[in-house]
């Protein structure tokens, strides 16, 4: 499997602006400047869809994480929070509350642990991830 996601930028770095758009058409042309980087801007930036990245992939993976243990997850709720310090992404700190019928909270533990560390994107990124894992 292959998926795309295509951007555009034109002038400086600083003064210019993007638009990225995904393969599924989710995206589409959506804006992205140094302002929404570093200030307080109001378009999408790369860390920001990063954070999403990791919160939807580490959700899926721990659902078929908790169905191999036997159990059916009725929601689970990630916040991932992506930490970018002197131009790098220095941290992934994911927030993860679940609420699984019958689960005993060290199991749980177990299980999203196990997902942290086998998500793909978890896996693609070269960064310190933490988690704070917790059951509604």
């Amino acid at each position: 499997m292959k998926r795309t996601a295509t951007a555009n930028w034109k002038g400086t770095g600083k003064e210019g602006m993007g638009k990225v758009t995904t393969q599924s058409g989710v995206l589409k042309n959506k804006k992205y400047d140094f302002k929404s980087r570093f200030e307080d801007g109001i378009f999408t930036n790369p860390e920001e869809l990063v954070a999403a990245a990791h919160s939807s992939c580490f959700s899926m993976k721990l659902s078929f994480v908790l169905g191999a243990a036997g159990f059916t997850p009725r929601k689970i709720e990630t916040t991932c929070t992506i930490t970018l310090e002197d131009g790098a992404i220095t941290e992934s700190h994911l927030e993860v509350k679940a609420k699984v019928p019958r689960m005993k909270p060290d199991k749980f533990a177990e299980c999203a642990e196990e997902a942290r560390a086998n998500c793909p994107i978890s896996k693609s990124l070269n960064t310190n991830i933490t988690m704070e894992a917790s059951l509604m």
